[in-house]
């Protein structure tokens, strides 16, 4: 057993119960008008998430309230499992990701007077590079957090979306710099304020949807609509990503939480 003199975790909690550590939730709310992917014809699209009321202290339950969920995987703030994309067809259901790395550190990379400027702007390997000059390499096991902006459009599925004839207009990553953070930084995933973690055009890139492609090809994750990203520091932080272990699932709805020292903190 661990000596409670030097254990972390007695540490760990005492820090969360003085407040020394801040928890701060980066999930967008779910509900029916949770803004959701509209991909156009000929392809599918997954089902809203709704409630389905079965009981409430009425006669089919007088003492409990409890509801029927329907929804996609691929609804609100979720995780995108490697099984979920054809290159990583081979790879993990969202049942299958290790824990271990659902939890780890986070890196916030802020894009948000680039994307104020141009909505379609796509983060560039020189990008992360100059970033990594200040705040050092991408660590193992990081996850790389891009804040835009993009929630403060969250109230609004067209503003969300910003769709016009030409296609969805939102940030994403340059086709190379997908391919190089995917297999040149041991990173666990990349989370976006966005509807996705491609952009909006990436429909139109080579490869399609470079991010899925080559992440998910290379064991690595997505988190998409995500907030609060601005309380966050650029490191230092630790996420917790809390998907539904579906069987056979291609990804989940997911709570994502944000564990940091509050400012002034010995």
């Amino acid at each position: 057993m661990s000596n409670p003199e030097t254990s972390v975790l007695p540490a760990f909690l005492a820090a969360l119960a003085t407040g020394r550590l801040e928890v701060i939730d980066l999930t967008t709310p779910l509900s029916s008008s949770t803004p959701a992917l509209r991909l156009p014809e000929p392809f599918a699209n997954l089902i809203d998430f709704r409630l389905e009321e079965v009981s409430a202290y009425n006669e089919p339950g007088p003492f409990w309230r409890h509801n029927n969920i329907h929804t996609g995987e691929h609804i609100g703030t979720h995780l995108d499992a490697p099984v979920h994309w054809v290159t990583g067809r081979d790879g993990d259901d969202v049942s299958q990701i290790p824990v271990r790395r659902l939890i780890g550190p986070a890196a916030v990379l802020d894009l948000t007077d680039e994307v104020a400027a141009d909505p379609d702007h796509l983060l560039t390997i020189a990008e992360i590079e100059a970033w990594e000059q200040r705040h050092g390499r991408l660590t193992e096991g990081t996850w790389l957090l891009l804040r835009t902006g993009w929630e403060s459009r969250g109230g609004s599925e067209t503003e969300f979306l910003n769709a016009d004839d030409t296609g969805s207009h939102t940030p994403g990553l340059a086709v190379d710099c997908a391919r190089w953070l995917a297999t040149e930084r041991d990173i666990t995933g990349l989370g976006v304020e966005t509807v996705g973690v491609d952009a909006g055009l990436a429909g139109g890139f080579d490869p399609a949807f470079p991010v899925h492609h080559y992440f998910l090809g290379n064991d690595k994750y997505g988190l998409t609509s995500l907030r609060n990203l601005g309380r966050l520091p650029a490191v230092g932080a630790m996420l917790v990503v809390s998907p539904l272990p579906i069987v056979g699932g291609t990804g989940s709805p997911s709570r994502v939480l944000a564990v940091l020292e509050r400012d002034g903190a010995a």
